[in-house]
């Protein structure tokens, strides 16, 4: 057993499930023209920070705290307008490449756990979280889909995607992490492999140099280019998603049709102003990242992008919002149909909001999934309400692929 191949086994799965930094991707490969990404916010995505509603009159006192004396507002039609943070989506919403649909939800209430929203999210069935099923939408996708394939890749790292998991064709892979050993870590491998010569020699080796798995770049140097312009903000976590990125497009230009991904982070409890802007920023040069790389074949792909619930429509006492339920969805494309937000307002005020507390949910955030996979795919809506979200009354088709 050599490096490459010790890398790829135990050592990275043990040494990675301690990372907050290590993020899964899944991918599947199909016979259509369409790409579907779905990008999950985990932490719960404050929807009315992120996409503000300028034109309803109770949205400044609510949220005064939050915008600073001389917010700018970057308006995307008469009502909305974008965080700071997301500016530099303007130009792909004034390109009809960006959908935002406002006041949406799963069918999860109340208790309001990132768990049990998370979960219900990627399963896509109904709101019991002690009845969600093994298997994630996209993978029930793929089970009705016909000739789906499978793509060999990685499988590492802390979370595992319900989104894609289940016995339908697919992949996974994490990006490239620097795995650091503690010297009592150390110690402790070479006493486990101590009286087992296959692995004691691949594990001394290992442990002088771990760089992590490269990847084979499957872009031009123009396309490389113009994806370095968009480079994602400086940290660890903007590089991280940086990377799964990359990673994303590179399979989308070959024969990969949906990925999913997470980006980490949107649990903004206290303070909230600047983290709320380093993420936005992040997801923002994400999408732009995408666009970049995509080329030509950006015009067949929409990216959506979910959390598991919004947050309260009040500031709370340290200066950030505590969990809610009705959020904020976008999504990217040269597929969509942009430049238009989507969903009835319900309003904010006090006998407008859910339990006089949360932005009321007035669509269920998988009618749009369902919406993006009819126009993609061609899937039928008897299939996406009795097998991929089973129990949804998908209702009058949103619309918002072209």
């Amino acid at each position: 057993m050599d490096r490459r191949t010790f890398l790829k086994s135990g050592l990275i799965g043990c040494s990675a499930a301690a990372s907050p930094l290590m993020t899964p991707i899944t991918l599947a490969s199909a016979p259509w023209e369409g790409r579907l990404v779905v990008i999950i916010l985990r932490g719960a995505l404050d929807g009315l920070d992120a996409v503000r509603p300028w034109g309803d009159p109770d949205f400044v006192p609510l949220r005064g705290e939050l915008l600073g004396r001389d917010p700018d507002q970057h308006a995307i039609g008469n009502f909305f307008g974008l965080h700071p943070g997301l500016a530099g989506l303007v130009p792909m919403w004034e390109a009809g490449e960006l959908v935002v649909a406002h006041a949406v939800s799963t069918p999860y209430r109340d208790k309001r756990s990132h768990f049990d929203g998370q979960a219900l999210l990627e399963a896509g069935n109904g709101g019991d979280p002690f009845q969600i099923s093994r298997d994630g939408w996209l993978n029930r996708l793929l089970q009705i889909a016909p000739d789906v394939e499978t793509r060999t890749a990685f499988a590492v790292g802390r979370d595992r995607l319900h989104i894609l998991a289940g016995p339908g064709p697919h992949a996974t892979w994490s990006p490239n992490t620097a795995l650091r050993l503690s010297p009592q870590g150390a110690q402790l491998l070479e006493l486990i492999y101590h009286d087992d010569p296959l692995f004691r020699d691949a594990a001394l080796q290992a442990m002088d140099i771990i760089e992590g798995i490269e990847m084979a770049p499957a872009l031009d140097d123009d396309t490389m280019e113009d994806m370095e312009m968009m480079a994602t903000p400086s940290g660890p976590t903007g590089r991280v998603t940086g990377e799964v990125a990359r990673f994303v497009v590179e399979q989308l230009r070959l024969d990969t049709r949906i990925a999913s991904f997470s980006i980490n982070g949107w649990d903004t409890h206290a303070r909230q102003g600047p983290q709320i802007t380093r993420k936005l920023e992040e997801l923002s040069r994400t999408l732009q990242l995408m666009k970049a790389g995509l080329g030509p074949v950006w015009g067949d792909t929409a990216v959506l992008v979910m959390t598991e619930f919004g947050r309260t429509a009040r500031v709370n006492g340290t200066k950030g919002t505590d969990h809610g339920t009705g959020g904020v969805m976008f999504a990217a494309g040269g597929a969509v149909r942009g430049g238009q937000s989507y969903g009835r307002w319900p309003g904010l005020g006090e006998a407008d909001l859910y339990q006089g507390r949360d932005l009321m949910p007035v669509r269920d955030i998988r009618a749009y999934a369902g919406s993006a996979m009819r126009a993609l795919f061609g899937t039928s809506v008897d299939d996406i309400e009795k097998v991929i979200f089973p129990g949804l009354d998908m209702g009058a088709d949103p619309g918002i692929l072209r």
